[in-house]
């Protein structure tokens, strides 16, 4: 097995990870894996790490503790081995059919009180409280284990990917159409608002705006990792297998609320990151086909930016479907009245799927899929940046 080599925090290396719900267990597999071929006891080889949504919950996770990453990781595989979803939202037939009953009825009534959400995610922040020693990231910045850490999230009010982030001093905030980046101290409220699905959670007020999650108008996923200094980056999507053929498969009827809803959240979750992995693969083609020369002297600053890409190698649609039978009843039922419970409605589930068993199916399909790599992985980060 191919080993890193390098020691040390490559504070110009970058991790990107994208959201995605419950799916996001996948990329705890290969953070694993990751851990597995570094050497033992040895802190954050990623100088930079970026996360949307369930992303940005373990990018902070692994931030908060970059001064051992390999103890980082497992701690993380710990809280997503033991995931149940009364640990992401309320699943008492109260909490359920209560709220999705009022945000449905506020469809129909205007009112200034109405319902924010379908589910009530409030056990979510009570986890993330004792999950993330948020405290503990300023420390691991200052004593050179880590260059800096971003959370985006999604403005309601002015329409900005707003990507917050925390690190060294000599980074500057940056604007960009659509996109900005803030600095600051990352916390609790950041975490619960990138990760806020639209209409399934509630959107969270930072200062003066509400913030949803952070995937939504996400126009360019693996931007904030470059504004903070990123010379190369690790990119772990959740969608499916990027160089598997499509197959387009006969309707079984006219699309259900699920169906819909399913295809809305892979439109902001998958389809942004696949845009700008393609973008940036084809820029890097453009460069290198300038000589060296010619790009020295220009004062853009011009430069191939090193990537590697990881994404499931199996659906997570698929797999989604043969967990439907642990969620509590509460839960299968509004899912069954939505149409998830079809086939062509499990992409919605494998969103809202937080149960240890198909978390940990993910864990292994996303160790299984670095460990193939391994040799592109080690390579990658033994590369000078």
């Amino acid at each position: 097995m191919a080993k890193i080599k390098s020691t040390k925090t490559h504070l110009f290396s970058a991790l990107v990870l994208s959201g995605g719900g419950a799916r996001a267990a996948y990329q705890v597999g290969v953070l694993k894996a990751i851990a597995d071929i570094m050497p033992e006891s040895t802190h954050n080889p990623f100088g930079i790490i970026s996360g949307t949504s369930a992303g940005a919950i373990n990018a902070t996770a692994l931030a908060a503790n970059a001064d051992n990453f390999r103890n980082a990781v497992y701690a993380i595989e710990h809280v997503w081995k033991s995931f149940r979803p009364e640990q992401v939202y309320r699943t008492d037939p109260v909490g359920v059919f209560g709220c999705a009953g009022r945000w449905l009825g506020s469809l129909v009534f205007a009112s200034r009180n109405r319902a924010v959400s379908m589910l009530d995610n409030a056990p979510l922040a009570d986890l993330l409280g004792d999950m993330v020693r948020f405290s503990n990231i300023r420390e691991v910045i200052d004593a050179g284990y880590l260059r800096a850490v971003s959370v985006t999230a999604s403005g309601y009010n002015s329409g900005h990917s707003v990507a917050f982030f925390q690190g060294s001093p000599d980074i500057s905030a940056w604007k960009r159409f659509q996109r900005i980046g803030l600095r600051a101290d990352i916390k609790l409220e950041h975490l619960l608002a990138s990760s806020a699905i639209p209409a399934v959670f509630p959107a969270v007020r930072i200062n003066r705006e509400y913030f949803g999650d952070g995937a939504m108008r996400q126009l360019a996923p693996i931007s904030p990792a470059l504004h903070l200094g990123a010379r190369k980056v690790l990119v772990v999507g959740v969608s499916g297998n990027r160089s598997a053929p499509q197959v387009r498969k006969p309707m079984e009827g006219y699309p259900s609320l699920a169906q819909i809803s399913g295809h809305l959240l892979n439109s902001v979750f998958l389809d942004s990151l696949e845009y700008d992995i393609e973008r940036l693969q084809r820029i890097n083609k453009t460069l290198d086909m300038i000589p060296e020369s010619v790009r020295a002297k220009s004062t853009a600053n011009l430069r191939p930016v090193g990537s590697l890409v990881i994404s499931p190698t199996q659906s997570v649609d698929q797999i989604a479907s043969k967990y439907l039978h642990v969620l509590p009843v509460s839960i299968r039922m509004f899912l069954h009245g939505i149409g998830a419970t079809r086939s062509s409605g499990s992409s919605i589930l494998s969103y809202l799927l937080f149960h240890r068993g198909f978390c940990s199916e993910l864990i292994a399909l996303g160790y299984h899929d670095a460990m193939a790599k391994a040799e592109e992985i080690a390579e990658f980060m033994d590369q000078d940046d």
